[in-house]
Protein backbone atom coordinates (compact mmCIF):
# COMPACT_ATOMS: atom_id res chain seq x y z
CA UNK A 1 0.00 0.00 0.00
CA UNK A 2 1.48 3.36 -0.66
CA UNK A 3 1.38 5.96 2.30
CA UNK A 4 -1.17 9.07 1.43
CA UNK A 5 -0.75 12.76 2.85
CA UNK A 6 -3.21 15.91 2.87
CA UNK A 7 -2.92 17.95 -0.42
CA UNK A 8 -0.11 20.38 1.39
CA UNK A 9 1.61 17.09 1.72
CA UNK A 10 1.38 17.16 5.62
CA UNK A 11 -0.11 14.25 7.88
CA UNK A 12 -1.21 14.97 11.40
CA UNK A 13 2.57 14.21 13.68
CA UNK A 14 1.18 13.25 16.73
CA UNK A 15 2.02 10.56 18.40
CA UNK A 16 2.28 8.64 21.83
CA UNK A 17 4.34 11.17 23.38
CA UNK A 18 1.60 13.66 22.66
CA UNK A 19 -1.46 11.29 24.01
CA UNK A 20 0.43 11.06 27.42
CA UNK A 21 0.94 14.79 27.37
CA UNK A 22 -2.90 15.52 27.13
CA UNK A 23 -4.61 12.73 28.95
CA UNK A 24 -1.50 12.55 31.89
CA UNK A 25 0.76 15.34 32.03
CA UNK A 26 -2.10 18.25 30.87
CA UNK A 27 -4.16 16.48 33.85
CA UNK A 28 -2.00 16.77 36.36
CA UNK A 29 -0.66 20.12 35.75
CA UNK A 30 -4.12 21.93 35.63
CA UNK A 31 -3.46 22.64 32.03
CA UNK A 32 -6.45 20.21 30.30
CA UNK A 33 -10.08 21.63 30.62
CA UNK A 34 -12.49 18.50 30.61
CA UNK A 35 -15.86 18.93 31.33
CA UNK A 36 -17.99 15.77 30.88
CA UNK A 37 -21.71 17.63 32.02
CA UNK A 38 -24.58 16.01 30.52
CA UNK A 39 -25.73 17.41 27.91
CA UNK A 40 -29.50 16.26 26.41
CA UNK A 41 -28.88 16.74 22.44
CA UNK A 42 -32.31 17.80 21.07
CA UNK A 43 -34.31 14.83 19.99
CA UNK A 44 -37.59 14.72 17.35
CA UNK A 45 -39.91 11.61 16.79
CA UNK A 46 -39.11 10.12 13.18
CA UNK A 47 -40.75 11.51 10.23
CA UNK A 48 -41.41 7.98 8.82
CA UNK A 49 -43.76 8.75 6.22
CA UNK A 50 -40.86 11.46 4.58
CA UNK A 51 -37.66 8.96 5.46
CA UNK A 52 -39.49 6.43 3.18
CA UNK A 53 -40.61 8.30 0.68
CA UNK A 54 -39.21 9.36 -2.75
CA UNK A 55 -39.07 13.27 -1.50
CA UNK A 56 -35.24 14.59 -1.18
CA UNK A 57 -34.10 14.99 2.72
CA UNK A 58 -31.80 14.53 5.29
CA UNK A 59 -31.98 12.97 8.03
CA UNK A 60 -29.79 13.11 11.17
CA UNK A 61 -28.82 9.92 13.08
CA UNK A 62 -25.88 11.29 14.99
CA UNK A 63 -22.16 11.96 14.60
CA UNK A 64 -21.56 12.00 10.94
CA UNK A 65 -24.56 9.97 9.89
CA UNK A 66 -27.16 11.17 8.02
CA UNK A 67 -29.61 9.03 6.13
CA UNK A 68 -30.22 11.13 2.75
CA UNK A 69 -32.67 10.64 -0.25
CA UNK A 70 -31.23 12.53 -3.32
CA UNK A 71 -32.27 11.12 -7.09
CA UNK A 72 -34.57 8.13 -5.47
CA UNK A 73 -31.65 6.87 -4.12
CA UNK A 74 -31.62 6.20 -0.16
CA UNK A 75 -27.94 7.32 1.25
CA UNK A 76 -25.97 6.35 4.24
CA UNK A 77 -22.90 8.52 5.07
CA UNK A 78 -20.11 6.99 7.71
CA UNK A 79 -22.86 5.25 9.28
CA UNK A 80 -22.49 4.40 13.20
CA UNK A 81 -25.30 2.81 14.88
CA UNK A 82 -23.42 1.33 17.71
CA UNK A 83 -23.89 1.53 21.03
CA UNK A 84 -20.01 2.11 21.86
CA UNK A 85 -16.34 2.47 19.96
CA UNK A 86 -14.46 -0.02 21.84
CA UNK A 87 -14.09 1.90 25.18
CA UNK A 88 -16.24 5.15 23.98
CA UNK A 89 -19.87 4.75 25.03
CA UNK A 90 -22.76 6.27 22.58
CA UNK A 91 -24.08 9.50 24.82
CA UNK A 92 -27.10 10.14 22.34
CA UNK A 93 -29.55 7.18 20.57
CA UNK A 94 -29.21 7.40 16.94
CA UNK A 95 -32.19 9.01 15.85
CA UNK A 96 -33.44 6.73 13.69
CA UNK A 97 -33.19 3.09 14.81
CA UNK A 98 -31.62 1.31 11.88
CA UNK A 99 -34.41 -1.27 12.10
CA UNK A 100 -36.80 1.82 11.64
CA UNK A 101 -34.66 3.08 8.70
CA UNK A 102 -35.83 2.07 4.81
CA UNK A 103 -33.43 -0.24 2.58
CA UNK A 104 -30.11 1.73 2.33
CA UNK A 105 -28.98 1.71 -1.53
CA UNK A 106 -25.45 3.50 -1.23
CA UNK A 107 -23.10 3.86 1.55
CA UNK A 108 -20.57 5.70 1.74
CA UNK A 109 -17.37 5.73 4.24
CA UNK A 110 -14.76 8.76 4.25
CA UNK A 111 -11.77 7.14 6.16
CA UNK A 112 -10.82 3.93 8.49
CA UNK A 113 -11.27 5.39 12.19
CA UNK A 114 -13.61 3.77 13.92
CA UNK A 115 -16.19 6.26 14.58
CA UNK A 116 -16.42 6.51 10.87
CA UNK A 117 -15.42 3.13 9.23
CA UNK A 118 -17.95 0.74 11.85
CA UNK A 119 -18.11 -2.73 10.99
CA UNK A 120 -20.69 -4.05 12.91
CA UNK A 121 -22.88 -1.38 11.60
CA UNK A 122 -22.22 -2.42 7.93
CA UNK A 123 -22.40 -6.00 8.44
CA UNK A 124 -26.01 -4.86 10.02
CA UNK A 125 -26.63 -2.85 6.86
CA UNK A 126 -25.67 -5.92 4.80
CA UNK A 127 -24.04 -7.06 1.31
CA UNK A 128 -26.95 -5.67 -0.86
CA UNK A 129 -26.20 -1.72 -0.05
CA UNK A 130 -23.22 0.01 -2.90
CA UNK A 131 -19.78 1.15 -0.69
CA UNK A 132 -17.76 3.58 -1.88
CA UNK A 133 -14.55 4.39 -0.41
CA UNK A 134 -11.53 6.18 -0.69
CA UNK A 135 -8.75 4.17 -2.32
CA UNK A 136 -7.09 1.05 -0.24
CA UNK A 137 -10.05 0.37 2.21
CA UNK A 138 -12.11 -1.75 -0.22
CA UNK A 139 -10.17 -5.01 1.67
CA UNK A 140 -11.66 -3.97 5.59
CA UNK A 141 -15.29 -4.25 3.89
CA UNK A 142 -14.57 -7.70 2.07
CA UNK A 143 -13.01 -9.12 4.85
CA UNK A 144 -16.48 -8.40 6.73
CA UNK A 145 -18.06 -9.98 3.78
CA UNK A 146 -19.76 -6.97 1.88
CA UNK A 147 -18.68 -7.86 -1.86
CA UNK A 148 -20.22 -4.49 -3.56
CA UNK A 149 -17.34 -2.06 -3.30
CA UNK A 150 -15.74 1.14 -5.15
CA UNK A 151 -12.66 2.82 -4.71
CA UNK A 152 -11.89 6.26 -5.65
CA UNK A 153 -9.19 8.50 -5.29
CA UNK A 154 -9.68 12.34 -4.94
CA UNK A 155 -11.82 13.79 -7.62
CA UNK A 156 -12.70 10.51 -9.12
CA UNK A 157 -16.33 9.94 -9.61
CA UNK A 158 -18.98 6.66 -9.24
CA UNK A 159 -22.58 7.25 -10.83
CA UNK A 160 -25.19 5.24 -9.21
CA UNK A 161 -28.35 6.13 -11.02
CA UNK A 162 -29.22 9.42 -11.46
CA UNK A 163 -26.30 10.63 -8.58
CA UNK A 164 -22.97 11.02 -9.94
CA UNK A 165 -20.81 10.40 -6.16
CA UNK A 166 -17.59 12.03 -6.14
CA UNK A 167 -14.47 11.94 -3.71
CA UNK A 168 -12.73 15.09 -3.17
CA UNK A 169 -9.82 15.35 -0.27
CA UNK A 170 -10.06 16.45 3.26
CA UNK A 171 -7.30 17.50 5.80
CA UNK A 172 -6.98 14.34 7.82
CA UNK A 173 -5.40 11.10 8.14
CA UNK A 174 -6.43 7.32 8.95
CA UNK A 175 -5.06 4.53 11.05
CA UNK A 176 -6.93 0.97 12.19
CA UNK A 177 -4.10 -0.45 12.89
CA UNK A 178 -0.57 0.26 14.34
CA UNK A 179 0.73 -0.99 10.90
CA UNK A 180 -1.61 0.94 8.34
CA UNK A 181 -0.79 4.34 9.53
CA UNK A 182 -2.06 6.33 6.04
CA UNK A 183 -2.11 3.46 3.93
CA UNK A 184 -5.63 4.21 3.67
CA UNK A 185 -6.94 7.29 1.45
CA UNK A 186 -9.55 9.75 3.36
CA UNK A 187 -11.96 12.14 2.10
CA UNK A 188 -15.16 13.55 1.73
CA UNK A 189 -18.08 12.87 -0.92
CA UNK A 190 -20.04 15.25 -2.87
CA UNK A 191 -23.53 14.10 -4.24
CA UNK A 192 -24.67 15.18 -7.06
CA UNK A 193 -28.55 14.81 -7.78
CA UNK A 194 -31.72 16.07 -9.79
CA UNK A 195 -32.62 17.72 -6.53
CA UNK A 196 -29.10 19.52 -6.14
CA UNK A 197 -25.66 18.43 -4.38
CA UNK A 198 -24.84 17.60 -0.97
CA UNK A 199 -21.32 17.68 -0.02
CA UNK A 200 -20.20 15.73 3.13
CA UNK A 201 -16.75 16.51 5.02
CA UNK A 202 -15.78 13.44 6.43
CA UNK A 203 -13.33 14.28 8.81
CA UNK A 204 -11.37 17.44 8.74
CA UNK A 205 -9.15 19.68 9.80
CA UNK A 206 -9.42 23.02 8.25
CA UNK A 207 -7.42 24.03 5.32
CA UNK A 208 -8.40 26.99 3.26
CA UNK A 209 -6.58 24.91 -0.04
CA UNK A 210 -8.96 22.24 0.32
CA UNK A 211 -12.25 23.59 0.46
CA UNK A 212 -11.32 26.61 -1.80
CA UNK A 213 -10.72 23.57 -4.46
CA UNK A 214 -14.11 22.05 -3.81
CA UNK A 215 -15.43 25.13 -4.11
CA UNK A 216 -14.01 25.86 -7.58
CA UNK A 217 -15.24 22.31 -8.65
CA UNK A 218 -18.55 22.44 -7.37
CA UNK A 219 -19.69 25.78 -7.77
CA UNK A 220 -23.56 25.17 -6.86
CA UNK A 221 -23.46 23.47 -3.55
CA UNK A 222 -26.68 23.71 -1.91
CA UNK A 223 -26.11 21.72 1.33
CA UNK A 224 -22.92 20.95 3.29
CA UNK A 225 -22.34 18.86 5.77
CA UNK A 226 -19.75 19.97 8.01
CA UNK A 227 -18.55 18.59 11.01
CA UNK A 228 -18.05 21.30 14.08
CA UNK A 229 -17.07 19.21 17.07
CA UNK A 230 -14.00 17.30 18.98
CA UNK A 231 -11.55 20.16 18.83
CA UNK A 232 -10.03 20.54 22.40
CA UNK A 233 -7.16 20.79 23.08
CA UNK A 234 -6.67 22.41 19.95
CA UNK A 235 -3.22 21.95 20.44
CA UNK A 236 -3.75 17.96 19.39
CA UNK A 237 -6.73 18.36 17.99
CA UNK A 238 -6.41 21.33 15.45
CA UNK A 239 -4.27 19.53 12.43
CA UNK A 240 -6.96 16.57 12.71
CA UNK A 241 -10.36 18.40 13.51
CA UNK A 242 -12.39 22.11 13.02
CA UNK A 243 -13.29 23.94 15.55
CA UNK A 244 -16.46 25.38 14.86
CA UNK A 245 -15.01 29.03 14.15
CA UNK A 246 -13.37 26.94 11.42
CA UNK A 247 -15.98 25.07 9.59
CA UNK A 248 -17.67 28.42 9.49
CA UNK A 249 -14.73 29.56 7.79
CA UNK A 250 -14.59 26.29 5.40
CA UNK A 251 -18.60 27.07 4.60
CA UNK A 252 -17.63 30.57 3.42
CA UNK A 253 -14.94 29.41 1.25
CA UNK A 254 -17.08 26.49 -0.06
CA UNK A 255 -19.71 28.99 -1.49
CA UNK A 256 -22.29 26.48 -0.13
CA UNK A 257 -26.49 27.50 0.26
CA UNK A 258 -26.68 25.99 3.38
CA UNK A 259 -24.49 24.70 6.77
CA UNK A 260 -25.74 21.80 8.06
CA UNK A 261 -23.50 20.67 11.25
CA UNK A 262 -22.25 17.26 12.54
CA UNK A 263 -19.74 15.43 14.72
CA UNK A 264 -21.02 16.59 17.94
CA UNK A 265 -23.14 15.34 20.67
CA UNK A 266 -22.47 11.42 19.87
CA UNK A 267 -19.38 10.52 21.60
CA UNK A 268 -17.01 12.13 24.00
CA UNK A 269 -13.98 12.18 21.62
CA UNK A 270 -12.33 15.33 23.31
CA UNK A 271 -12.49 17.65 26.24
CA UNK A 272 -15.03 20.16 25.08
CA UNK A 273 -18.70 20.50 26.63
CA UNK A 274 -21.04 18.42 24.45
CA UNK A 275 -23.29 20.78 24.09
CA UNK A 276 -20.87 23.78 23.20
CA UNK A 277 -20.45 22.91 19.57
CA UNK A 278 -23.44 24.44 18.15
CA UNK A 279 -23.25 27.42 20.57
CA UNK A 280 -20.03 28.31 18.86
CA UNK A 281 -21.43 28.00 15.19
CA UNK A 282 -24.46 30.15 15.91
CA UNK A 283 -22.34 32.45 17.34
CA UNK A 284 -19.91 32.58 14.18
CA UNK A 285 -22.95 32.88 12.21
CA UNK A 286 -23.97 35.96 13.91
CA UNK A 287 -20.37 37.38 13.63
CA UNK A 288 -19.74 36.73 10.62
CA UNK A 289 -23.45 38.72 9.46
CA UNK A 290 -24.59 35.59 8.09
CA UNK A 291 -28.26 34.02 8.08
CA UNK A 292 -28.86 31.76 10.62
CA UNK A 293 -31.69 30.51 8.38
CA UNK A 294 -28.88 29.06 6.21
CA UNK A 295 -27.35 27.20 9.10
CA UNK A 296 -28.99 24.14 10.14
CA UNK A 297 -28.23 22.41 13.84
CA UNK A 298 -30.81 19.51 13.12
CA UNK A 299 -32.35 17.43 15.94
CA UNK A 300 -31.26 13.89 16.15
CA UNK A 301 -33.99 11.97 14.37
CA UNK A 302 -35.09 15.27 12.62
CA UNK A 303 -35.22 14.92 8.83
CA UNK A 304 -35.44 18.10 6.22
CA UNK A 305 -36.64 18.31 2.84
CA UNK A 306 -33.88 19.25 0.40
CA UNK A 307 -34.73 21.74 -2.36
Amino acid sequence: MPRYANLDGTTPDKGPADIFRWQVVDRLTGKRRVDNAPFDVPRVPVDHALLAGDRAHLTWVGHATFLGRLGGLTLATDPVWSTRLHTVPRLSAPGVPLEEAPRVDVVTVSHSHYDHLDLPTLRRIGPEALYIVPKDNADILHAAGLPRVVELGWWESHRVGDVKITLVPSQHWSMRTPWDKNKRLWGGFVYEGPEGTAYHAGDTAFSADVFEQIGARFPALDWAMLPIGAYEPSWFMQPQHMNPDEAVRAFELLGAKTFVAMHWGTFKLTDEPIGEPPERARAKFVERGLDDARLWVMALGESRELG
